[in-house]
């Protein structure tokens, strides 16, 4: 699997300091609460990656030498750092369930419900590589176009059906998209502007007009997410709290990974992690 997808491909299939070099542009900001007048530019403007970092400690970066993914979205080989993080404590979980019948569904759902279980699945998670989508459009304000980061569940629960849905709406209708919320609860609004006249400046009107038919530039997508090589991906679970001799790194020591239940997709998390 690619760690970049564009467009449908990308939309059907939502169904730190160092490394290889920084972001050379940013993400358009969206904070909670303070909606931002939109064109959408196309479906072909989707991007689908896959992203690490804890909330409020380390930001979001992806793989230098990304992982390789099955068709649905888990870790095969090639393992990240992160990605032998994230194994570990899956594993740990998974050795909870041996001995019990996996056709008990009784005795299996006793196992997940326990506190050790759900704290190990817990931190599998929040070192695993999750799927985000970076979404182009024009702001109305300045005439700019912009990218957008979103989580996966942002994008799922208010972005992709409506994106489909007004595609062809696109040079017809201005669009208001907010942030609701705070931290990892955020959710997005997407919603077309009833009355462009009434409810947008003149100088809003005047870029809709202007970004009519307009190409949205791909290299808007180009430099915006940090790559991380395995030394700073190694350092960076450190700032995190994850005590790398647990699977046998050091600083600029070597990776390795083999399979495991959750890597291959057995169990999966829906926890959401905004940063």
């Amino acid at each position: 699997m690619s760690q970049f997808k564009f467009g449908m491909d990308a939309i059907e299939e939502s169904n730190g300091a160092g490394g290889n070099g920084g972001p050379k542009s940013d993400f358009a900001k969206l904070p909670p609460g303070v909606p931002l007048k939109v064109k959408l530019t196309g479906l072909d403007n989707v991007m689908r990656y896959f992203g690490y970092g804890v909330f409020k400690r380390v930001n979001t970066f992806i793989a230098a030498n990304p992982s390789t993914r099955n068709a649905n979205g888990f870790v095969e080989s090639d393992h990240t750092p992160w990605d032998l993080a994230s194994k570990y404590y899956y594993d740990k979980a998974s050795e909870l369930l041996k001995g019990v019948d996996k056709d008990d569904k009784e005795a299996v759902k006793a196992v997940k419900d326990t506190k050790e279980y759900k704290n190990l699945a817990s931190e599998g998670y929040k070192y695993s590589g999750k799927k985000r989508y970076a979404v182009g459009f024009v702001d109305l304000e300045t005439g700019k176009q912009i990218v957008l980061d979103f989580t996966s569940k942002q994008f799922e629960e208010g972005l992709k059906d409506k994106l489909k849905k007004y595609d062809a709406k696109k040079d017809k209708v201005a669009f208001e998209i907010e942030k609701v919320g705070e931290g990892t609860k955020t959710t997005i609004s997407l919603a077309p502007v009833i009355d462009m006249e009434e409810d947008m400046t003149e100088k809003e009107q005047a870029n809709f007009e202007k970004s009519i038919g307009k190409e949205f530039d791909k290299a808007n997508f180009e430099g915006l997410l940090f790559e991380a090589d395995e030394k700073t991906q190694t350092e960076n679970l450190v700032a995190a709290g994850f005590d790398i001799t647990l699977i046998g790194l050091s600083i600029g020591g070597n990776t390795g990974g083999n399979d495991s239940d959750f890597a291959n997709g057995n169990e999966a998390k829906t926890e959401e992690y905004d940063f």
